[in-house]
Formats: C-alpha cells, sequence, structure tokens
C-alpha cells in the first residue's frame, strides 16, 4: 500500500443547491493531514459549506486527521453548512465512535443517504 492521501471532488444539486461529495482514499495521517485539511479549507473558503466526505476508500485515520474532520464540521457549521461522513469503512467507524465523534459528526452507509440528510433540511 502506498502512503498518504487521494482526494476527488464532485459537486451534487440538492434542493437547488450544491453539495460537494469529496472522496478521501488512503492514509489520513500525520504526513497527509495538511494536504487534506488545505484541500478542504480551500473548498470552505470558496463558499461550499454543504459537504459529504465519502471515507469508503480509507485505510487509516489519525487523531490528526480526526482533528481536521471536527475542524472543518465547525467552520461550515458556522457558515450554517454541514459536513457529513459516508462509507466508513468499519475500522475507522469503531474509532471515531469509541472516541465520541458519532455524536458530533453524522454518519450515513451511502452517499445518496448522506446527500439526503441535506435535502431533509431545507
Amino acid at each position: 500500500m502506498e502512503a498518504g492521501c487521494n482526494i476527488d471532488m464532485k459537486d451534487h444539486k440538492v434542493n437547488g443547491g450544491l453539495v460537494k461529495v469529496i472522496n478521501v482514499s488512503g492514509f489520513l495521517d500525520a504526513h497527509s493531514f495538511p494536504e487534506v485539511e488545505k484541500a478542504l479549507n480551500t473548498v470552505v473558503d470558496k463558499g461550499s459549506y454543504h459537504l459529504v466526505l465519502n471515507l469508503g476508500g480509507l485505510d487509516y485515520i489519525s487523531s490528526a486527521g480526526l482533528g481536521v474532520l471536527i475542524g472543518v464540521a465547525k467552520k461550515v457549521r458556522e457558515k450554517k453548512g454541514d459536513l457529513k461522513l459516508s462509507q466508513l469503512p468499519e475500522k475507522i467507524y469503531r474509532i471515531v465512535n469509541l472516541l465520541g465523534f458519532s455524536r458530533i459528526l453524522d454518519i450515513f452507509n451511502t452517499d445518496e443517504e448522506a446527500l439526503s440528510a441535506f435535502k431533509d433540511r431545507g
């Protein structure tokens, strides 16, 4: 397995608004988190406050990586947006849940379910 993290973004229309679905794969660790944090902050700084982070391809997440998720969630919520997580691998979900982050972050099985949650909020 190669180290590092890959990011891929796609736009989706939900209730006439834009939701970015961001796929993160690989290792979100002390070495890769600055790149991921910069990419996510750039998206937010450009006005995208509704994000779905698909972590289905993530093999590992460190405390620094979890910190990025919490930081971005806080930033978009301050702008009346939200960050939703989808397709967490079981081992990643266990870590997120164990640390209590599942009470802070909305977690969905699929991108479609996460996108629907934005629909439901109107």
